[in-house]
């Protein structure tokens, strides 16, 4: 399995390309991924001009602290050819792909930039927001192992799957599975996964419920609609004190001389193997990001 950088993912905003407004003001905000939206936030008729807005911006910011994604449209669509052509120019930190729903349709944007010499520093990631995509996912996740996919993460679109699946109006629980399935599909082969978005802005103690279930299940992070949900993701999928405090027992405890090559040991009255070691180091090395993004 491909070792990829561990990145901070627990907030991350969508922008419309379209929303000039919005863009000037993403530099202040505390979310730790921004994507700028050329797909469904954007109408037809503002589509060129949303691309224009999006070359002016990079250009004018060519680094902000938050990771930067920019999701094209289709390339079955008219739309698609031209944002990839933009996003390319524009050199995001990664490109999401909308509606993948085989492993081909990461494969042909990654042949594409590879054709134009795109560094392999920009990434991909993908939408798994359709029945087939479902079906498909852990083909998809798989892409991530092959030399040259640039696969890095994967993003839940539940409004759209709930569409194709008739299920108008339905809770969250009738999703629950499919959802656990992206995540395992992303842990087998080392990807990020990102929990999709909650509708309703104005309710912050329903956004916490749906985040901390997207928590419990494994995900990185939500996908957000509105700046007022970043804190309450942040809090939601961040490394508490809690966490820390025992984060940095169990290293502790291994470090000394009389653990350095043990197995399992006692700690605090429960049994701590070297699997709890490595995601304690992972724990702490979040931590340590957490802090600087919140200086």
């Amino acid at each position: 399995m491909s070792v990829r950088p561990l990145r901070l993912r627990r907030s991350v905003l969508f922008v419309p390309g379209s929303n000039a407004k919005a863009m000037a003001k993403v530099r202040s905000l505390a979310c730790d991924a921004l994507i700028f939206d050329l797909e469904d936030a954007v109408a037809p008729d503002a589509k060129d001009a949303a691309r224009e807005a999006l070359r002016a911006y990079f250009h004018e910011n060519p680094a902000i602290r938050s990771e930067r994604i920019i999701r094209i449209n289709s390339l079955s669509t008219r739309d698609g050819p031209e944002d990839l052509l933009t996003a390319r120019a524009c050199m995001p930190d990664a490109i999401l792909i909308p509606k993948v729903d085989v492993p081909s349709d990461v494969a042909d944007v990654a042949d594409m930039l590879a054709e134009a010499d795109a560094g392999e520093e920009l990434r991909l990631w993908a939408m798994i927001e359709t029945p087939k995509a479902i079906l498909n996912v852990a083909a998809i996740a798989e892409r991530g192992e092959t030399t040259g996919s640039r696969l890095d993460c994967l993003v839940v679109g539940p409004n759209d799957l709930a569409k194709d699946l008739r299920m108008p109006g339905s809770s969250r629980t009738a999703l629950t599975p499919m959802l656990s399935e992206v995540v395992v599909a992303a842990r087998a082969f080392g990807l990020d996964v990102l929990d999709g978005v909650f509708n309703a802005f104005r309710d912050p103690e329903g956004l916490r419920a749906e985040c901390d279930d997207g928590a419990r299940m494994g995900f990185d992070g939500k996908t957000l609609i509105h700046p007022g949900q970043i804190t309450v993701a942040n809090e939601a999928f961040g490394m508490s004190d809690a966490r820390i405090e025992e984060a940095s027992a169990i290293v502790a405890a291994y470090d000394r001389p009389e653990n350095v090559t043990a197995g399992a040991i006692a700690l605090d009255g429960r049994l701590v193997e070297r699997l709890h070691l490595e995601e304690a180091r992972r724990t702490l090395a979040l931590a340590a990001m957490q802090g600087r993004n919140e200086e």
